[in-house]
């Protein structure tokens, strides 16, 4: 009886201890059990400070940028204060921040736990990167190899392998080429036309993907193109006396977005055994920013923070030439094309609900499954127990 109720009670410490660990956030797992790193490829929304020294109008390492960061600090962060690839490392309790690979004063133990190497205004159509100079995807592979070089350097080969195999990869890209080289420089629009643009878009983004897979990547999360037509720049340039969100553009993301998801879940996904590829929905939770901000709490969401708040980006939002509004947690834009920290975590915290949990999620079944498995097998023992008992009583 003694043993029965020990049992018993070990179960019940068991059960709740997976209750725990697969209804709470995603921090209650033991640290860097289940994903080992982050690493994040594409475009500014993700740029930690890549830009900072390449020759380039795309960069931002100048106040007021950074303005709601740590000491108020520029970092070449396209925005007030912390980015999705911040937020995201942060909620799954891996680090505070995520580097820039390219950060000269990048410390070797950031290494081990992911570093981002995307660049500001890159995208996946290879002109997009080219026109104001930053550095492309292809570009970013090549970084991201050199990285294993380092990792295996400093942790050894089976071990580096390891970390590259069981990371979380974020690819963010699309927005500049629809909303740059497509709309506004528009050189695209006499090869194309949006339909046969959004195909190669898909093309260079499957091509990306498997080359990122080549590599190790195995957990890959691909970020959806928002609504570019409400982006206050947009609606700007082409939304008329109004500034109405241009409707136009808003299709041909979801029309981009509908085909990148429809790669992820067919074709790559059977080439790529043992991957897990995510198309992670931005536009939706955009949308519903725009459309209810009193909902989240925003003041003003068709103009940024920094400046008028209509046109100022990069080198337009400086403290030269632009004010800054007294209280950005009320826009949901920083500048006239990035969310400021506050839009971008309540993003990130419903992506994190919808799509991170649920990769975790096979994580608590199999933990589950296994606890079904030993509930049987205590079972199976006690009646084996309780067999022997009764023969023994009669014997006696």
């Amino acid at each position: 009886m003694l043993y029965s109720c020990s049992s018993l009670l070990f179960s019940l410490h068991y059960v709740m201890f997976l209750y725990l660990l697969c209804e709470g956030k995603t921090q209650l797992l033991p640290k860097n059990s289940t994903i080992k790193a982050v690493f994040a490829f594409g475009d500014s929304i993700v740029d930690q400070g890549n830009n900072n020294n390449i020759t380039t109008i795309a960069k931002c390492n100048f106040s007021p940028y950074g303005k709601d960061f740590v000491d108020g600090k520029a970092t070449g962060r396209f925005t007030n204060a912390k980015t999705p690839a911040d937020l995201i490392v942060e909620e799954l309790g891996i680090k505070e921040l995520m580097p820039a690979y390219r950060d000269p004063n990048l410390q070797v133990e950031d290494l081990k736990t992911g570093v981002s190497f995307a660049s500001g205004a890159s995208g996946y159509d290879p002109q997009t990167s080219s026109i104001v100079s930053v550095i492309p995807l292809s570009t970013q592979l090549n970084y991201f190899e050199e990285y294993i070089g380092k990792l295996k350097g400093l942790v050894g080969e089976k071990e580096a392998n390891k970390i590259v195999n069981n990371s979380l990869y974020l690819v963010v890209a699309g927005s500049n080429d629809l909303a740059n080289t497509y709309y506004t420089i528009g050189l695209r629009q006499k090869q194309y036309d949006i339909d046969s643009y959004t195909d190669l878009m898909v093309d260079k983004a499957e091509d990306f993907i498997q080359e990122l897979y080549k590599l190790g990547a195995r957990k890959i999360g691909v970020f959806g193109i928002p609504p570019i037509g409400c982006m206050p720049c947009q609606r700007t340039l082409s939304g008329g006396l109004g500034r109405l969100c241009v409707e136009e553009h808003n299709q041909a993301a979801q029309l981009a977005n509908t085909k990148i998801s429809l790669a992820l879940n067919g074709s790559l996904s059977k080439k790529l055994p043992q991957s897990k590829l995510v198309f992670i929905d931005i536009y939706d939770p955009m949308l519903d920013l725009i459309l209810n901000p009193q909902k989240y709490g925003f003041e003003v969401v068709d103009k940024g923070c920094c400046g008028t708040g209509n046109i100022e980006v990069v080198i337009l939002c400086n403290r030269y030439m632009s004010s800054t509004c007294e209280d950005g947690s009320k826009y949901l834009f920083w500048d006239s094309y990035h969310p400021t920290e506050r839009g971008y975590r309540i993003l990130v915290d419903q992506m994190i609900k919808k799509y991170i949990n649920r990769y975790l999620k096979g994580f608590c079944i199999s933990n589950l499954q296994e606890q079904q498995h030993h509930e049987q097998r205590e079972q199976q023992y006690q009646h084996k127990r309780q067999l022997q008992d009764t023969n023994l009583r009669f014997v006696s």
